[in-house]
């Protein structure tokens, strides 16, 4: 596996993760409860920011691992790129279950939601500034579709 890129964020105090669909980052500084998707806050990037490395593979439609630590706790999932992905957003980054494209989307067809996230990770995300990484890995012999 080779790490295509890894994003800090934090927690706060009204992280939920119920959501169905979706798992966000976003880089602003609060959140209220509506953000139900919303796994992290204050993040080192958005999708504008990505390595051109990392867009590139998920243009080309890889398979990409997503790896969330914070200390000893540790979830995963898959998402796959896609040629229409844009990038664009200044803001977000939103993991999506399926393959709705817009500015913010940064990966589809994603094998988890933010309620399916391990729940003593969520837990430990309530606390007010608490720092975890979002890390892109990618197998480079089965990477792409």
């Amino acid at each position: 596996m080779a790490i295509l890129e890894k994003i800090f964020a934090y927690g706060h105090e009204n992280i939920l993760c119920t959501h169905s669909t979706t798992i966000e980052i976003t880089k602003e500084k609060s959140l209220t409860k509506k953000g139900n998707c919303i796994i992290g806050i204050n993040a080192s990037k958005a999708c504008c920011d990505l390595n051109p490395c990392l867009k590139k593979e998920i243009k080309d439609g890889s398979k990409i691992k997503i790896i969330l630590r914070l200390e000893n706790l540790q979830d995963c999932f898959y998402g796959f790129g896609n040629k229409e992905l844009r990038l664009v957003d200044k803001k977000d980054m939103v993991f999506r279950k399926s393959d709705f494209i817009c500015d913010r989307t940064v990966l589809i067809n994603c094998t988890k939601s933010s309620i399916e996230i391990n729940r003593e990770l969520i837990e430990n995300l309530k606390i007010s500034g608490k720092k975890f990484s979002i890390i892109f890995e990618i197998n480079e012999k089965n990477g792409k579709l």
